[in-house]
């Protein structure tokens, strides 16, 4: 059921018939996860240390779990049509 909830989201989503709402949450989360993406990269290159790589975990736990969260809650309440 959840699966074909997603699946549903995602194909409106990408389809372009998309309320202005969806529109906007979904440009608010692409730029949060962007926005979260540089910082974490700033923050290595700044880094004293000899590791300079990305750091993944922080950006998924920073940058792409608060993105989805509000998408997931939509799912959840979203009423029946």
């Amino acid at each position: 059921m959840f699966k074909d909830n997603f699946k549903e989201f995602i194909n409106k989503l990408f389809s372009g018939n998309q309320s202005n709402l969806t529109k906007i949450f979904s440009t608010i989360s692409i730029v949060w996860m962007v926005f979260i993406g540089y910082l974490i990269w700033w923050n290595g290159m700044q880094s004293p240390g000899f590791n300079k790589s990305f750091k993944w975990d922080e950006w998924i736990w920073f940058g792409l779990v608060p993105a989805i969260v509000p998408f997931i809650f939509y799912l959840i309440w979203k009423k029946k049509d």
